[in-house]
């Protein structure tokens, strides 16, 4: 039985990892832990396992791993914690809107010899792995420019405050793409340059809700991305990710989340999307379990948290000095 805690409900996915833990043969939600208690404690009782005030006590029980799901500057803090106690980790995303706080974070599970993993769950999605394996077989052939979205609600709370979240839409929805795309290309980013602000929610929130990012990869690939918060509250999901890759060969274009039945609800009075098939969380927090077992770093792993990080971070710079930024 491998046994799993949970550092904080901050982040809304600890939400839907620990259904996933509740949903695994042999894999136990033994704890919550969390800064805000009223909330780790209601979703204690929620997933039906034990409360821990306590956040050494929490450590001091015999857990294989933990997930990390507290507000981005919070990440580090508790990423040395868990490491000194032994326990293998996966992190929410991004590992630190900080690249250098985001390398200090790889260091210490490396010095403390623990698995470091960052969640990515997009790599888990069905059309994205077949995307990439096509990408990778030549079907496409020479990949010259990737248009990419990640829209999304506002989610609110310590999202729109700087000194927790490090940075709004284009932090929180630049790191899933920069991930995907240094996954499946297999290359690194080399500048990025953005136009964006808080457009959309004007002298409501201290963060950016509109990017407009334009990247550079090694080999000359041009990749335009749009990042914001900009799906209403009535709009059927939270949002999208999208990709167009234009190769010498052809053209390729994925939807990620297009497992969905249009459902109109009259008890939420509006037309939902209801997603069907894969659950790309619950094969992040399975390739974590697997992780443990072999005793390996988990995948995605720290560097690959770095390397988003080090590319979402330049974003917000490059918006700030209204320049092209090197990662």
């Amino acid at each position: 039985m491998v046994k799993l805690g949970i550092m904080s409900f901050a982040h809304m996915h600890a939400y839907s990892y620990a259904a996933c833990i509740n949903a695994m043969p042999e894999v136990e939600l033994a704890a919550v832990w969390g800064y805000n208690l009223k909330r780790a404690s209601a979703a204690a009782k929620q997933f039906n396992t034990r409360f821990v005030k306590d956040v050494n006590d929490f450590l001091a029980l015999e857990l294989d791993g933990v997930i990390i799901c507290a507000e981005n500057t919070r990440h580090h803090a508790l990423v040395e914690l868990a490491a000194s106690a032994g326990k293998w980790i996966l992190c929410e995303k991004p590992l630190s809107p900080d690249p250098a706080e985001a390398k200090r974070i790889v260091k210490i599970c490396e010095r403390e010899r623990v698995g470091l993993g960052t969640a990515f769950p997009c790599r888990f999605t069905p059309s994205l792995i077949a995307a990439r394996d096509q990408i990778r077989a030549g079907d496409f052939g020479d990949i010259y420019a990737v248009t990419c979205t990640n829209h999304g609600q506002f989610p609110g709370g310590w999202f729109a405050e700087p000194e927790w979240s490090g940075g709004g839409a284009v932090m929180d929805h630049t790191v899933h793409v920069a991930d995907l795309l240094r996954w499946m290309l297999d290359r690194e980013f080399t500048s990025v340059y953005c136009e964006g602000d808080n457009l959309l929610h004007r002298g409501l929130i201290g963060v950016d809700d509109l990017g407009s990012v334009h990247m550079e990869m090694e080999g000359g690939v041009q990749v335009q991305h749009l990042a914001s918060w900009s799906r209403c509250e009535s709009f059927p999901t939270w949002g999208d990710v999208t990709l167009e890759f234009i190769g010498s060969k052809g053209v390729l274009n994925v939807d990620a989340f297009n497992q969905k039945l249009t459902v109109y609800s009259d008890a939420a009075r509006k037309a939902e999307w209801a997603p069907y098939g894969d659950n790309p969380d619950y094969g992040l927090v399975q390739e974590f379990v697997q992780s443990i077992i072999e005793l390996r770093d988990p995948s995605p792993n720290g560097i690959d948290g770095l390397r988003a990080s080090e590319v979402a971070a330049a974003a917000e710079k490059s918006m700030r000095a209204h320049r092209a930024v090197k990662v």
